[in-house]
């Protein structure tokens, strides 16, 4: 048995060395919008399940130790991204955001922790098509800037739609951590 399995060992290892050589030698085609779009997965994949994390009756939490007051809650820092990465996307398409602050899509209508995650990750999907329709040709392509009048870009603005969740997410750990959680990110 023994001298069997030594030989299907290295046929094994040879076999997946060469299969991994051949893979790495074939060149990948980039873009902009698969390289913008990859890291945009990487933050959906460490704040979307921070959100989900955070038990349905803790969405209201605010520290209460030091000088906190006027901070947003757990949940308002959710919608807050959310309504954020619907701005970037829109500014990125040339459209209207889908989401008006006091209309009827707007964050203003979730409440509970299952309508607050979708919102937010309703708000990936469309930062994610935004992201996918950059292209070599529109990247530095003058855009109206979601925040008053300023022009920017689409490069710019995938920028800010790839970063802008880490700014929260840094208060979102916290909260997680002050309610005994560890964030999944930080699981071993």
């Amino acid at each position: 048995m023994k001298s069997r399995f030594t030989p299907l060992c290295v046929l094994f290892i040879i076999t997946t060395a060469t299969l991994a050589i051949s893979q790495a030698a074939t060149p990948t085609k980039f873009t902009f919008a698969s390289v913008l779009d990859q890291k945009l997965s990487q933050t959906e994949k460490t704040v979307v399940p921070a959100a989900e994390a955070m038990p349905e009756d803790k969405f209201g939490f605010t520290p209460t130790q030091g000088e906190f007051k006027g901070v947003r809650t757990f949940g308002l820092e959710i919608k807050h991204m959310a309504v954020a990465n619907y701005a970037f996307g829109a500014a990125i398409l040339g459209e209207k955001s889908p989401v008006e602050l006091g209309g009827p899509n707007g964050p203003d209508n979730v409440k509970s922790k299952a309508e607050i995650t979708k919102f937010l990750t309703d708000s990936f999907a469309y930062a994610h098509k935004a992201v996918n329709s950059i292209n070599e040709a529109n990247i530095l392509e003058p855009v109206k800037g979601p925040f008053g009048p300023n022009m920017t870009t689409r490069l710019s603005m995938a920028i800010s739609i790839i970063s802008h969740p880490y700014d929260h997410y840094g208060q979102m750990v916290e909260y997680l951590r002050m309610n005994g959680i560890v964030p999944p990110a930080s699981r071993q």
